[in-house]
């Protein structure tokens, strides 16, 4: 039985390295990745005859990068659910989207 020659080998090997899943490319990853969320500290609320809930700030796309959108009360109005803030969802190609905050 002979062993196999390098040239056999490294073909081999590089016939391996086209079964391998692709990873993230610029066109199913067109945006760089989101940056953390950066800590705010909640500011007392104002005083107000409408009930008011704290809206954590977040990242902003706006086609050239990521800006910060400042935190803020939102008036609750009368919403008996659940607030829902923002969050970035990942569809299956990659691409992130923005869900804005909601009452559930």
């Amino acid at each position: 039985m002979k062993t196999p020659t390098l040239a056999a080998a490294l073909l081999g090997l590089s016939l391996l390295g086209g079964c391998a899943a692709p990873g993230p490319t610029t066109a199913s990853y067109p945006y760089p990745p989101i940056p953390a969320p950066r800590p705010e500290v909640i500011p007392k609320p104002p005083v107000t005859a409408t009930p008011l809930l704290w809206e954590p700030g977040h990242w902003n796309w706006t086609g050239a990068g990521y800006v910060w959108q400042q935190g803020r009360y939102v008036a609750r109005g009368n919403h008996n659910g659940m607030f829902m803030p923002g969050w970035w969802r990942q569809d299956p190609s990659g691409t992130y989207h923005w869900v804005p905050a909601h009452w559930l």
